[in-house]
């Protein structure tokens, strides 16, 4: 009935100029209500009494809600036999496992904070997340342990609590991994005290103790991630209830297709607002089976198309770029699909449609759409629902949400059209960087309107109609001879050769233009660099690009440098360039 509705409510009501995307959403819509329960309490009641649904599935073990919650409470029970208590940091360094999402919950259930960090991280990033969040207990995926030992024996860390990825396995699976992968890891001796296993932890359970749940308030600190903010300097991002919540209803508003017992490929990683906001607490809320993949594996992520059918899944663009050039999804069937979403990376237009070729060819009936935001506002702020799914826009702002286009400099408001800094305010924006004031001001910015603004550090514009587009990062913004060239730009018409796989372009140092632009290219599997192949480039950015946007040199790599966000590293490659400019 919503967008049905919609269409009458226009008829009758004049648009509001300010907020055109409004007119794209029904009355009701409008009128939303954002909850003031803990995460833990929302989740739980908006399951109700459908305990026998699928929470989570985890390499074919199909665990129900009833079992979800049970172990939800154990691990809460332990946790305050353990000592912890409301408002302490509890660090989580897992994959994307059940025991993290069973932690995750517990936490929030007793009023702790949740701090989740990426499991790939150096040994010396993980020393300054503990440092920063003082925490004292940590979750760590078993395989880690030789990789950190040193730092947690540095740290104010209490104990330790080392994690199999094998724990919710079915048990014949549950062998092999012991056999084949479990064997190798490095353990702590039994007599170290400071460690204690999951199965251990779970059964430290005081039986007579009675359920504990904290009196959890929605704008109580519940978690915190990290990332590089604007600057790229780590920092932790603390997120509210309320916070994490809005986010959660404010999905639900835009996959109104999506119904209870579908299914969605949680491929996205816990440690991201976009994993764990996306892909877990919003379907768990919507009581919709999350197929839980810890890490990307071909042949796991084809049988699970093939097999489970699944109805929603969101990716970065490289995970579409994988699907597409896996040969074992030529004959899978896409029609069940109902939404498949891009995020975490600009989405080209030559992308968007070899997708959507790619998408119907297999018998999918949508196109792919897009979500735009960042880790300081949950996840995405902005997303591509049908009827605003225009080529090359990243939609419009998620209901609660307002977006306004700034000069840089100024922060002065810019008309629709003109191109600025992209500012959101809304109910997911960050509580703040933790113990990082001076980080937080610049970020969030109060206006002449008295609100609180997130600061993007992307460039974009509105258009007349309420859609938003993404043009550029601010900081990577190049100025050749006083003209302003934006990377993102170059890397759209490069991309659109049948030959490249990845582009990412950069300033490099310049006698008198001070810097010019520097393509480097990742070629598709089978295709060599050539002088040719460099000359079809220059001509096809000669044909698209004003002169001074061209590159004036083209390097290419076997593989190009990503992060830990599976993002072409820039700043690693600016970093060289500079240290081979200073030679």
């Amino acid at each position: 009935m919503g967008r049905i509705s919609n269409l009458l409510y226009k008829l009758f009501k004049k648009s509001e100029n300010d907020k055109p995307w409004l007119d794209y959403y029904s009355r009701e819509e409008r009128s939303i209500k954002f909850t003031n329960k803990s995460i833990y309490e929302y989740m739980v009641s908006e399951v109700g009494n459908d305990l026998d649904y699928i929470a989570l599935n985890y390499f074919e073990n199909r665990i129900s809600y009833n079992d979800f919650f049970k172990a939800i409470n154990t691990c809460a029970s332990s946790l305050k036999e353990f000592g912890v208590k409301q408002g302490d940091i509890v660090t989580i360094c897992l994959p994307n496992m059940p025991e993290a999402i069973y932690v995750f919950y517990a936490c929030n259930k007793i009023g702790a904070v949740a701090d989740i960090i990426h499991p790939l991280s150096s040994a010396e990033q993980v020393k300054y997340y503990l440092s920063e969040s003082k925490s004292r207990y940590l979750f760590l995926v078993d395989f880690n342990y030789e990789k950190y030992k040193d730092v947690i024996s540095s740290s104010l860390l209490d104990k330790t609590i080392l994690v199999s990825p094998k724990e919710s396995m079915k048990i014949a699976l549950s062998i092999g991994y012991t056999l084949t992968r479990e064997i190798k890891n490095k353990k702590p001796k039994w007599s170290d005290t400071s460690y204690i296993s999951w199965r251990s932890f779970m059964k430290n359970v005081n039986t007579n103790s009675k359920e504990y749940h904290a009196n959890v308030k929605s704008k109580d600190l519940a978690l915190i991630l990290h990332s590089g903010g604007t600057t790229g300097t780590p920092k932790g991002i603390m997120i509210s209830n309320y916070n994490f919540n809005a986010m959660a209803q404010q999905c639900g508003v835009n996959v109104i297709d999506v119904r209870p017992k579908d299914k969605i490929v949680t491929i996205l990683p816990i440690f991201h607002g976009f994993g764990l906001g996306v892909c877990v607490h919003t379907p768990l809320c919507l009581k919709v089976e999350a197929i839980l993949m810890p890490e990307y594996d071909a042949k796991r992520f084809y049988k699970i198309w093939k097999n489970d059918k699944p109805h929603v899944i969101l990716g970065v663009p490289t995970l579409w770029e994988g699907m597409m050039s896996n040969k074992d999804f030529d004959n899978v069937d896409m029609s069940q699909l109902k939404y498949i979403i891009s995020g975490g990376d600009y989405l080209s237009v030559a992308s968007e449609i070899k997708i959507n070729n790619f998408l119907h060819k297999h018998g999918a009936n949508v196109d792919i759409l897009k979500g735009y935001g960042m880790t300081e506002s949950v996840a995405a702020t902005c997303y591509t629902f049908p009827g605003t799914n225009e080529q090359g826009s990243i939609g419009i702002p998620m209901i609660g949400n307002t977006y306004k286009i700034c000069d840089p400099e100024t922060m002065e408001e810019l008309p629709f059209g003109e191109v600025g800094e992209i500012c959101v305010n809304g109910p997911t924006v960050m509580m703040g960087y933790l113990n990082n004031l001076e980080e937080t001001n610049e970020i969030l910015r109060v206006h002449k309107d008295k609100k609180k603004w997130l600061h993007t550090g992307d460039l974009g514009y509105i258009s007349p109609n309420g859609i938003v587009y993404f043009t550029q990062r601010l900081k990577r913004m190049i100025v050749v001879s006083g003209f302003n060239v934006y990377p993102a730009m170059i890397e759209k018409v490069i991309s659109k050769h049948e030959s490249v796989k990845k582009v990412c372009v950069i300033g490099v140092p310049h006698p008198y233009k001070m810097h010019v632009p520097k393509a480097f290219i990742e070629l598709k599997d089978g295709i060599k660099p050539s002088a040719a192949l460099e000359k079809e480039l220059i001509k096809l950015c000669k044909s698209e690009l004003a002169l001074y946007s061209i590159p004036k040199d083209i390097e290419f790599r076997d593989k190009l440098p990503l992060t830990l966000y599976n993002k072409v590293d820039y700043k690693l490659l600016e970093d060289e360039e500079l240290k081979n400019h200073k030679k």
